[in-house]
C-alpha cells in the first residue's frame, strides 16, 4: 500500500547529488517506491516528484497526470513512471516559463527550457521507452531529470529578478485568468 512520504528541502544533500541508475526495478522496494512517489506527489498538488525529493538518490521521477492547485492550466495526460533516463534530442527552440518545486516552497522562477525534447527511459515493467515531450510536458520532464542529476530549478533562473513568491505567482495567474474572460 503507497505511503506518502516527506519531502525533503532545499538544503538537504541528497538533492545536490546525482542519483544512483535503478539495477533491478521489480525488486519489490522499488515498486512501493513508485506507489509512493505517485501518491506524494498527488498529495501535494504537485505535477512530478524525482526520487532524491524523498531522500531517496536514485534514478526515478514521475510524472503526474493531473492539473492541480499548483498548476491549474496542466494538461491532463496518464502518469508516467521515469526509470534511468536519458534525454536523446532536444530542439533549439528554448522557453522560459514559471516553475515551482515541492523541495522550495513558497517560490516560483522563470526557467528557460527547451520546448521538445525526446528521452528514453525505462517504465515499471522495465519496458524500454523512447518518447517526445512538448511544451508542459518537456518543461516538467526537464525539472524531474534535473532532480536526479543533482540540479534545481533556481539553478536554471538566468536572472534573480525572475524570482518570485509562491503568492505573487497566484496573483499573476489569477490576473491572467481574468484578463483571458474579459
Amino acid at each position: 500500500m503507497a505511503q506518502q512520504r516527506e519531502i525533503t528541502e532545499l538544503g538537504n544533500p541528497v538533492l545536490r547529488q546525482r542519483a544512483e541508475s535503478v539495477e533491478n526495478i521489480s525488486n519489490p522496494k522499488i515498486q512501493q517506491l513508485i506507489d509512493d512517489l505517485i501518491l506524494t506527489a498527488a498529495e501535494a498538488s504537485g505535477v512530478g516528484i524525482a526520487a532524491p525529493q524523498v531522500s531517496e538518490s536514485l534514478r526515478i521521477f514521475i510524472i503526474a497526470g493531473t492539473a492541480s492547485s499548483r498548476y491549474p492550466d496542466a494538461p491532463e495526460t496518464e502518469v508516467r513512471v521515469v526509470i534511468n533516463p536519458e534525454i536523446v534530442s532536444v530542439s533549439d527552440e528554448v522557453e522560459k516559463g514559471w516553475e515551482g518545486c515541492l523541495s522550495i516552497p513558497g517560490l516560483r522562477a522563470l526557467v528557460p527550457r527547451h520546448k521538445y525534447i525526446r528521452a528514453a527511459y525505462r517504465d515499471r515493467n522495465n519496458n524500454l521507452v523512447e518518447e517526445d515531450f512538448l511544451d508542459f510536458a518537456a518543461r516538467v520532464f526537464q525539472h524531474e531529470y534535473d532532480h536526479i542529476n543533482g540540479v534545481v530549478f533556481l539553478d536554471r533562473v538566468e536572472s534573480s529578478l525572475e524570482i518570485i513568491t509562491e503568492n505573487e505567482y497566484m496573483k499573476l495567474v489569477t490576473e491572467s485568468d481574468s484578463e483571458e474572460e474579459e
